[in-house]
């Protein structure tokens, strides 16, 4: 039975939210590691460009001091040193970076040093970074050329295995929402692995076998009540009989024959809990089915055949047989079980008057047929969670036991079709029963 509809937004599956969450944190896996290797390496060469720059400069003025010989490509005083290093306050080894790129020259590393003291002229070692700089490019490259293949490669691992877990869980879902269906049977059973969608599986295999073992008792409990009632019920009706004429005995008989209606309303139930119901079916034509069933029920109430009033009112220039007439006046047929279908539509009918308001309408119309009335229409739970037995919801909706909608779901199901339970815009309650075909 649908009842209500709740707009549900698109849903992304859980296996691609997952790939998508490994494939992100790949990437920045990547990135990060790509970072770290090019600052790592970047630092890594100007720090040895720099050692081997001192080293130059000490073998250079040693030399120099010796020989008075410029040799390891050193300068005196040269004309691209930096600022930093032209005019030096002491005679020790000082470095220091020119960003400075001509052609294939830079970056650089200077080294400096007096090789006399104070006033004596600066002597300076250039070391070229440039091609180990090249080479850290191209590192740079092959990693992103590697990464992007890592990432290939991993990218449909991520999405098999968030495939395995996400069908593991549809195996959940699909378990519960039978199980919410009324199929107490459902069981997700034993499932791979012993993780966290393992627990979730067994708790609501625990849930259903909990939830059916508690509506079993209530089940039985309902029939047993129905069982042992159903005698002595008979027998104070057949008291009744013997009770002297008068407004005691009207009353009293209106109550006896108001609970034995409640005894075999809860019989009706118990035999459709217990699946000991079967349809007998016939093709009879569902128009005058429902004309009868709202007879029965002596209430007045409106009843439309969109179909007949349709075919009633064609035009018809050529002569019929009294055959043509008989089966086009009959209406839509209907392969059903009439007394069951008579039961349910006087279920609404009578629930209808009951609980609703004047006027009470029934429409006919292909395979379907509505029951509406106009009173306060069906209390947002019963929309919710479907009619429950001795529950009525509202006060504004009258009493009653809560067994006439029950029981027309019951008969519903019984006969494969859909009973839909909804508010009119302009209020009052609709129910509409829809046929198989």
């Amino acid at each position: 039975m649908r009842t209500s509809h709740r707009s549900r937004p698109a849903r992304v599956s859980l296996r691609w939210k997952i790939a998508a969450l490994a494939a992100a944190t790949a990437c920045l896996v990547v990135a990060a590691v790509g970072v770290l290797v090019h600052v790592w390496t970047a630092q890594d060469i100007r720090d040895r460009a720099q050692g081997q720059a001192l080293n130059r400069l000490y073998s250079a003025v040693d030399v120099y001091r010796r020989t008075g010989t410029l040799t390891d490509g050193a300068e005196l005083d040269p004309a691209g040193l930096p600022t930093a290093l032209r005019h030096p306050d002491d005679d020790l080894r000082h470095t220091a970076h020119d960003g400075r790129i001509d052609g294939n020259l830079g970056p650089s590393v200077w080294a400096a040093q007096r090789v006399d003291g104070p006033g004596s002229p600066v002597m300076a070692v250039l070391v070229n970074m440039g091609p180990e700089l090249h080479g850290l490019r191209r590192l740079d490259a092959i990693m992103a050329v590697a990464s992007l293949v890592a990432l290939a490669a991993a990218a449909p691992l991520a999405v098999y295995g968030a495939g395995l877990l996400a069908r593991r869980l549809r195996r959940v879902s699909e378990t519960a929402g039978r199980i919410s269906a009324g199929d107490l049977d459902a069981r997700t059973g034993p499932t791979k692995g012993r993780d966290e969608v393992a627990d979730i599986a067994a708790t609501v295999d625990l849930m259903a076998d909990s939830l059916g073992r508690r509506l079993r008792i209530e089940r039985q409990f309902t029939a047993d009540v129905a069982h042992e009632l159903r005698t002595p019920v008979g027998g104070l009706l057949a008291a009744t009989d013997l009770l002297p004429p008068g407004e005691t005995e009207d009353l009293l008989r209106a109550r006896v024959r108001d609970l034995r209606g409640l005894v075999e309303d809860l019989l009706e139930i118990s035999r459709l809990d217990a699946g000991a119901e079967q349809p007998v079916r016939a093709r009879v034509p569902l128009g005058a089915v429902v004309s009868e069933a709202v007879a029965r029920t002596g209430l007045d109430t409106q009843v439309t055949d969109a179909d007949l009033d349709a075919r009633r009112t064609e035009a018809a220039p050529t002569v019929r047989s009294a055959e043509t007439v008989e089966r086009r006046d009959s209406g839509e047929t209907v392969e059903t079980d009439p007394r069951r279908l008579e039961r349910i539509v006087g279920n609404l009918v009578l629930n209808a008057h009951r609980h609703g308001d004047t006027p009470v309408q029934v429409t006919v119309e292909g395979r379907t047929v509505v029951v509406r009335d106009h009173g306060p229409g069906f209390p947002p739970d019963l929309l919710l969670y479907g009619p429950r037995r001795f529950h009525t919801a509202a006060a504004e909706r009258g009493s009653g036991h809560g067994l006439g909608l029950t029981i027309a779901l019951g008969q519903a199901r019984l006969l494969g079709a859909e009973l839909r339970l909804e508010n009119a815009p302009d209020g009052g309650a609709v129910a509409t029963l829809r046929l198989p075909t």
